[in-house]
């Protein structure tokens, strides 16, 4: 029995030693691996200085709204329609003869101001030459009448859908005016048409669009206007002997499509 305590007390002896050993052992372990901790992640560098100007930065505003001011540069297809037409020679009626204006295509600068972020005011202005002919009755087979170069300064007023949107759809109404200049006279029906003049005129005018922001301050534009105009002109030969008189509901279509730039 004694030899039994004994062992016992062994036992327990030898244990109490190796006890610091083992707690040593896993204290010092993990001072031997320490995991590095997790780096926040960084943030990608702004670049410094001014943002240029086919770039989009933090500082560039998205779409249009109040306060814009845009000037942009399109190519412009002017299409008239000559709905109705009348003419007169030294007063009598031509019945069944009709005008004629060839369609043209013109760059076109247009200046645009936003109002407030829905509402716009924008002028157009270009400058395109169109051939005038006359056909049909009396006249008989296409009979060119002379050449005119016309004016026609717009001013619109717009609603834009989208404010402060790459997308930006918007409708208008506006009113033309029209200026015929350089009008030259053909020198048809053996000069009988030798002077060729038409007058001021003008009307209302609807137009649909819609602008998308490029990059940067840069913007896409596409629009079409429908016009309503009556031409009023005159031709006669050199002694006056012959008079023609014509009215001609142009009515043009004008198709635009450009680059605009906003300030």
């Amino acid at each position: 029995m004694k030899n039994v305590r004994n062992l016992a007390l062994s036992a327990v002896l030898g244990a109490a030693a190796l006890t610091p050993v083992a707690v040593h052992a896993q204290t010092a372990a993990p001072t031997t691996y320490v995991n590095a901790p997790l780096a926040a992640p960084v943030a990608p560098a702004q670049p410094k200085g001014r943002c240029g100007i086919f770039q989009t930065c933090a500082s560039t505003k998205i779409g249009l709204g109040r306060g814009d001011f845009m000037i942009r540069l399109s190519a412009v297809g002017v299409l008239p329609e000559d709905r109705d037409s009348k003419v007169w020679l030294n007063g009598a009626s031509l019945n069944g003869t009709r005008i004629k204006t060839t369609n043209q295509v013109m760059p076109e600068l247009t200046f645009e101001y936003f109002v407030t972020d829905n509402i716009s005011l924008d002028l157009i202005a270009t400058s395109t030459r169109h051939e005038v002919s006359a056909e049909g009755g009396a006249v008989g087979r296409k009979l060119d009448v002379g050449s005119a170069w016309v004016l026609p300064p717009t001013v619109t007023v717009a609603w834009h859908f989208r404010p402060h949107k790459r997308l930006n759809p918007y409708v208008g109404v506006g009113g033309t005016f029209m200026w015929f200049h350089n009008m030259n006279a053909s020198g048809a029906l053996g000069g009988a048409v030798s002077k060729l003049n038409s007058g001021f005129t003008g009307g209302p005018s609807i137009n649909a669009g819609v602008d998308y922001q490029l990059v940067g301050n840069w913007f896409f534009n596409f629009d079409v206007k429908q016009m309503f105009v009556r031409m009023h002109a005159w031709a006669e030969n050199d002694s006056e002997t012959v008079k023609i008189k014509a009215h001609d509901s142009l009515d043009p279509t004008v198709v635009s499509a450009g680059i605009a730039y906003r300030f």
